[in-house]
């Protein structure tokens, strides 16, 4: 009976613009919008409300970061499949625009205009933030 639990994932990660990842991975940690969850090989199929935040997986001893934002994450037993809105591995984010999109996010907060869509700058801060903690993640290794 055990045997029928498979031991890797097939994790597929694609973006709007184009595919991620593609890869065969011993488990995930992913950004759901009711907070983050762990997948293991043989994980009871879900599907699942993306937030903002970092994903992780791990091959052997080396793991991956990508920056997600929104989107769907389908888990089966064998494979997990991430649509998301946007999508960053560490090494392509733009560190310098991420950090330009922190401070101009803080400033709308700072000071709030009347007809300033709080929520909206809120959750710009957040993308940005995360951006540059997976960033850093890519320059730790790196």
């Amino acid at each position: 009976m055990a045997s029928d639990i498979p031991n890797k994932l097939q994790l597929q990660i694609v973006s709007a613009e184009r595919s991620i990842v593609d890869a065969t991975v011993d488990e995930v940690e992913i950004p759901g919008a009711e907070g983050y969850f762990g997948v293991l090989p043989g994980h009871t199929p879900l599907l699942a409300l993306l937030g903002t935040g970092e994903l992780w997986y791990r091959h052997g001893g080396e793991t991956h970061f990508i920056s997600l934002s929104g989107g769907f994450a389908e888990v089966q037993p064998d494979r997990v499949t991430i649509l998301a809105q946007i999508a960053e591995r560490a090494d392509e984010i733009d560190v310098a625009r991420a950090e330009a999109a922190r401070r101009r996010a803080e400033e709308r907060l700072a000071s709030p205009q009347p007809d300033m869509d709080f929520e909206r700058a809120r959750v710009a801060l957040m993308k940005s933030l995360i951006r540059l903690q997976v960033a850093s993640r890519a320059r730790v290794r790196g």
